[in-house]
Parts: structure tokens; C-alpha cells; sequence
């Protein structure tokens, strides 16, 4: 948000400090190249985004005065190039997450004044702008940040709301608004979510919050030119560790599984991939990030009845699937004590709403019962692979890794039973969208 805003009633329609368009409807040619480069010079010398946000294609906007940035790199133009109502300076923007509601969901909210807009593909929505009030009551005018958090990760689909010392969380089911204490989350001048991480930037510093505690992750606040730019001589990345556990690597994956939200995780070392998240992007986390009495590189991982089953060497560790990962007390257990085979396995991995896991371990398949107690193996099948990395089940079927390909079959018995290997698919190519 701009570091001072107007007093009073501000008037949607009023034109700001910007460049005069073209007999075409352009703004001026010159003007803009003028102001592009400008702005990107302070860009990489330290500047305070008024608002940051993702719009419905996964594209990121860095918004300041009345210039934007699309992505991380590249030149900044007007903000009414892209969204042809706005003029002038903002106070906070988020893509909305709310499902329930499908003609919000994602859009791009952006806050100005007391007044609101709703743009879908750069359009601006039937009647709007609307007063703040109107359409997010209990909410304050002048913000200064904004940000989306799905169900899932708030208890419901709900807005942050971000003004001075003052957090407001609204429920997008209930209009409820309640005001939260965090002394640590507070003075954002914009914030912004990505792939599940949560930032709250103050100036040239950001720092990632937990939002539904306000808690601050360790090793914050760090410099956004070093994260969320690409400048000269900065930057955060190792390329050494991206050649190795980056997307595109080649390198095998440990392991694969799919939650009961449909969240898709590959697993390789110490690190993991979201899978689904192909339009805003791809980023490999550290596993202890998620999941953090995790150390390590993991065997196997599956989900079952909301909770995430990790196999590292003879230990499972079990974490209920909630708003957050949490560890199942009692646990790490042996893996023959929780599920009847001894450790270490190679892969697992159970379909649907079976209550069959089907573990691998070299050139055997175990089947092993989850709704019974003490579980045990229930069948044992000779698998046609010598080894396997890892292997997962989902709305293709299943698929099992082997190196930097990947098999494809409909059910277990075909994975067993087949005499005749299917097409192999190219891990990186046709599941992680690589160019090479």
C-alpha cells in the first residue's frame, strides 16, 4: 500500500498522475519507455510494492504508484494497460479463493480509497467498483494488504485484511470478520501467497507468517531483491543443489503421493515438489518445511484415511492431514509394527477410497490391510521390475518411476500380473512439464 493515503471519501472514477493516452488509446510512447526504465532502476535499489498478487493465470503483479511488474523479471508498464479502469496508486490487491462462490473465484480484488474492484482476464466486473463496505463488511478503508487463504489452510475459504497494527480475518462464508493479535505480522505494505506460503513485505524486507497463527518462520525478515526480482549480483539460489534436486534435473524421485485434497507431492532428497500447481508455478521446498521431524530423504510415503504414512528406512511416521501437517503422537514406529512388513521398502502406494496400501520392496509386491488391526500382508505378488523408485496412484491409474521414466497401468493385479511392459512416458516432459 502507498506509505500515506488521502483523507476522506475517495471517488473511483478520479483520474491520477499518469501518462495521457494516444489518439489510439495508448498511453504515450515515450512517456512509458521514460517511466520503465525509472522504475526499474528502483526496482532492483529498493523499493515498497503497494500491493502484490497473482491473477488467474498464475501470472505475478508487483504494483507500485501506477506502474506494474508482470513476474519477477522484464520492464514495468502502467497499471492501465492492464487493468484499463484503474489510474493512479493503489492500497492492496489478492486473487480470490472461494469455490463455493464461482463468480469471485479467482478474481482479482483491488483495493483503492473505500472503494473495491473485480477484474476476471483484465475485465472489470459488472458493477464494480463498490464500496469496501458493501462487499467485505466490517472491513476497514485505506488498506494497506490483502491476501487469499483457501480452505485447507484457513479453517474456511477467507481474506486477510492489513492495516497498520491491525490484522482482520474474514470468512467469506460467514461475513464474519475477527481481529487478530500478531505482534510479529503487522505494518505490511502488501502481502501475497504463493504455492501455500504466506509473505508479509515491509519495504525492501519480507517475512513468511503462518495464517492462522501469525507465527514468523525462522531466518526472517530477508531482502525481497534476493527472492522476488531478478537483479544483478543478488539472489538466493544454489545452483549446484538446483542441478540436483530441481525440477528438471532428471535425477529419480524418492517418492510420489497424492493427498486427500488433491495435493500432488514429488519427493527427491531432502526436498519436495507440489505437482499441482502447474499455473502458479513450481518451487522444491525443504521437507522439514511440511513436515518437520522429517530428516532426510524419505522410501515411500501414501495417503490413507486424511493422514500422510512417511517410511524412512525401518521407521513410519504418520501425520494427520489438517490445516497444517501435524505428527500423529506415539509416532515414529517400526514399520513391521504399523504395517506388518519389515523396512526398508521402495515405494507405496494406495488407490481411491481402497483400504489396500500396496508396498514394494525390490521385485515384490505386498498388500497389506488398513482396516484391520493388527495389519498384516494379506497378498504377495512378483512384480516385472528388478527395482523401483517410487509409485503412486491417481486419476491415470498407476504409475511407477524408474529412473527418469515412468509405466502406466490401470490397476495393481495389471501391475503384477502383466506380460507386457507398457509405453514408458518421460518423467520430466510429460509429468513435470520440462522442455529438455
Amino acid at each position: 500500500a502507498p506509505p500515506h493515503h488521502k483523507e476522506g471519501h475517495s471517488d473511483p472514477h478520479h483520474k491520477e498522475d499518469y501518462a495521457h493516452p494516444d489518439q489510439h488509446g495508448h498511453p504515450d510512447q515515450h512517456a512509458h519507455q521514460e517511466h520503465s526504465h525509472h522504475h526499474d532502476l528502483v526496482r532492483c535499489s529498493g523499493i515498497e510494492f503497494d500491493a502484490i498478487t497473482l491473477d488467474e493465470h498464475g501470472v505475478t503483479y508487483f504494483i507500485k504508484d501506477d506502474h506494474l511488474w508482470k513476474g519477477y523479471r522484464g520492464s514495468s508498464e502502467f497499471t492501465n494497460q492492464t487493468f484499463h479502469e484503474l489510474h493512479g496508486s493503489i492500497d492492496a490487491a489478492f486473487r480470490m479463493h472461494h469455490k463455493v462462490k464461482p463468480e469471485d473465484h479467482d478474481r482479482v480484488f483491488i483495493f483503492k480509497g473505500d472503494h473495491v474492484w473485480s477484474f476476471y482476464n483484465h475485465t472489470l466486473e459488472d458493477g464494480f467498483p463498490k464500496l469496501i463496505n458493501s462487499e467485505f463488511p466490517g472491513i476497514p478503508n485505506e488498506l494497506d494488504a490483502a491476501v487469499e487463504c483457501p480452505s485447507g489452510e484457513c479453517k474456511t475459504d477467507s481474506v486477510l485484511f492489513f492495516k497498520g497494527s491491525h490484522v482482520y480475518h474474514y470468512d467469506l462464508l460467514t461475513h464474519s470478520v475477527k481481529e487478530k493479535d500478531w505482534p510479529a505480522v503487522m505494518n505490511c505494505t502488501s502481502a501475497y501467497r504463493w504455492l501455500e506460503r504466506y509473505f508479509c513485505f515491509q519495504g525492501t524486507k519480507f517475512q513468511r507468517f503462518h495464517p492462522v497463527t501469525g507465527h514468523v518462520s525462522e531466518g526472517y525478515p530477508k531482502d525481497v531483491r534476493d527472492y522476488f526480482m531478478k537483479c544483478p549480483d543478488r539472489g538466493h539460489g544454489d545452483k549446484t543443489r538446483e542441478a540436483h534436486f530441481g525440477r528438471c534435473s532428471g535425477k529419480p524421485f524418492d517418492a510420489f503421493t497424492a493427498d486427500d485434497e488433491g495435493k500432488i507431492y514429488a519427493f527427491r532428497g531432502d526436498y519436495f515438489l507440489r505437482l499441482d500447481t502447474k499455473r502458479d508455478g513450481y518451487h522444491y521446498w525443504s521437507i522439514t518445511s511440511n513436515w518437520k521431524e522429517l530428516h532426510d530423504h524419505i522410501n515411500a510415503v501414501f495417503t490413507w484415511d486424511h493422514k500422510m504414512y512417511f517410511i524412512q528406512g525401518d521407521q513410519v511416521y504418520i501425520y494427520k492431514s489438517d490445516v497444517h501437517y501435524t505428527l500423529v503422537e506415539g509416532y515414529p514406529k517400526p514399520v513391521e509394527e504399523e504395517l506388518g512388513v519389515k523396512g526398508p521398502v521402495d515405494a507405496a502406494f494406495l488407490c481411491g477410497n481402497s483400504h489396500l496400501v500396496h508396498i514394494i520392496q525390490g521385485k515384490r509386491m505386498f498388500d497389506v490391510d488398513m482396516s484391520e488391526s493388527p495389519r498384516k500382508v494379506v497378498k504377495e505378488w512378483p512384480l516385472p521390475f528388478d527395482h523401483v523408485d517410487a509409485a503412486m496412484c491417481g486419476a491415470e491409474g498407476i504409475q511407477v518411476f524408474i529412473g527418469d521414466i515412468y509405466y502406466e497401468y490401470r490397476s495393481p493385479m495389471l501391475l503384477a500380473t502383466s506380460r507386457m511392459q507398457p509405453f514408458p512416458h518421460n518423467t520430466r516432459k510429460e509429468l513435470l512439464g520440462c522442455d529438455n
